[in-house]
């Protein structure tokens, strides 16, 4: 009798577990960047989009979590991302489920537009928004000044410009482009 109350109790430890796990963060898969460690979903499905003071860099764009925001300056249209495929895995686009959120200090117009793979990224003054793969905390801006995928990656600045105060944050970090993937 004893041993059968303890499979059931592990079972239903087990069962719990699952059902958490389940349960997930409350956000959205498509707000929340692989490999960045950032989400962008504020309470109503929308991303937000705030203002954050960086040490290295001064003002720039974040997300609801403190991410850093990049711009990259293939992207000549608001409405079309030249970063897919593997591009997106080491850049994952800033995408909502809603109307994007403009938090404290954005001033600039926040607009969204249909990527390739069917989710909607969001887009500050005409530039389409990412994050950095390797920027694994608030503030950190391991991206900014990088090349990869043909063009310069930058954090953005309040007024829609690129953030070029540091350039690549990471220690040595070179980035180039080989056979259209991103290499160190």
């Amino acid at each position: 009798m004893l041993e059968r109350i303890r499979v059931m109790g592990v079972a239903g430890a087990i069962a719990a577990v699952a059902v958490l796990a389940g349960c997930g963060s409350g956000g959205s898969p498509s707000t929340q960047p692989t490999a960045a460690g950032g989400g962008g979903a504020a309470a109503g499905g929308g991303a937000t989009v705030s203002v954050s003071d960086n040490a290295e860099l001064g003002k720039i764009l974040v997300d609801s979590r403190g991410m850093t925001l990049y711009l990259f300056e293939k992207d000549d249209a608001a409405d079309e991302s030249y970063c897919n495929g593997a591009c997106a895995k080491e850049w994952p686009p800033l995408t909502t489920n809603g109307a994007p959120q403009a938090g404290p200090g954005v001033s600039g117009k926040l607009t969204t537009f249909k990527r390739d793979d069917g989710t909607t990224q969001v887009a500050y003054d005409g530039h389409p928004l990412y994050y950095f793969a390797h920027d694994a905390s608030p503030g950190d801006v391991n991206g900014n000044g990088s090349t990869a995928f043909g063009a310069e990656w930058y954090a953005i600045t309040p007024d829609g410009k690129p953030a070029e105060g540091s350039e690549g944050g990471e220690e040595g970090s070179s980035t180039t482009t080989s056979g259209g993937g991103y290499s160190y």
